[in-house]
């Protein structure tokens, strides 16, 4: 059985040898509800590319647990990190996006309140929303058994996501009237990957206009269209696989 992952802080200068309390919610997700008893395995993580292996030495309560570090390790940056510029989908399909996006491997994930959205993120109701999207990308992450977590911006105005896309060692715009698949595009080595997923009704032509001046090219996955909430997760296998992060 594959060793279920957990986030403690204490991770991140762990090593060999050394005895970690997990405590908290992630304690009792770890006691109560997967049931960890001694001797069982177990992964701890900061979500920040630390993470050591070990065994579970005590239970204590209902959310508490004692685990002696076995190995421990550190994973670098990615090279090239991948940002996925997601525009604001309905209802709870930006969740889902983030969630394939994490399990997928993508690095950092910006919400966009496009000009097309019908999802506007105002006031207590865009606070409440980057919270779920910020906590999906955590528990994705998680089961997915990353050690690095994606980052989960704050919203980010067409002018910033053009910033973005000008300091990029690629730029991509998704947009169904390209003629040029993503496939095809040449990829850098190292740097910054950074690709727009446009709304359901579209990215606005002077949107499209504000990317292309930042050297973003437009490019299509492929003869049918996908939704925004799944276009990303497509978007980035295709880009990830060929690279060296999934060689």
């Amino acid at each position: 059985m594959t060793a279920a992952v957990f986030v403690c802080e204490a991770a991140a200068g762990a090593g060999p040898g050394d005895l970690l309390w997990l405590d908290g919610p992630e304690g009792r997700h770890a006691v109560s509800v997967k049931r960890l008893r001694t001797g069982e395995e177990i992964v701890l993580t900061d979500g920040g590319g630390s993470g050591v292996a070990g065994t579970v030495t005590a239970v204590e309560g209902k959310d508490r647990l004692a685990v002696l570090v076995r190995e421990a390790r550190r994973e670098p940056p990615p090279a090239p990190s991948v940002t996925v510029v997601q525009a604001l989908p309905k209802g709870d399909r930006g969740e889902l996006a983030v969630e394939t996006m994490t399990e997928t491997g993508v690095d950092t994930i910006v919400p966009w309140p496009a000009a097309r959205c019908i999802t506007q993120w105002r006031g207590e109701r865009g606070a409440r929303s980057l919270a779920k999207w910020r906590a999906t990308a955590r528990e994705a992450g998680k089961q997915s058994r990353r050690l690095r977590f994606p980052e989960i911006t704050g919203p980010a105005a067409t002018r910033d996501v053009a910033g973005l896309l000008a300091g990029a060692a690629f730029a991509g715009v998704l947009h169904e009237e390209s003629s040029t698949p993503l496939a095809t595009a040449p990829l850098p080595e190292d740097g910054g990957i950074v690709l727009v997923v446009g709304p359901e009704g579209g990215i606005a032509p002077e949107e499209l206009a504000a990317f292309e001046a930042a050297g973003a090219r437009p490019y299509r996955l492929g003869p049918t269209v996908l939704r925004t909430s799944t276009a990303g997760t497509a978007a980035a296998a295709v880009l990830l696989s060929r690279t060296a992060r999934w060689a």
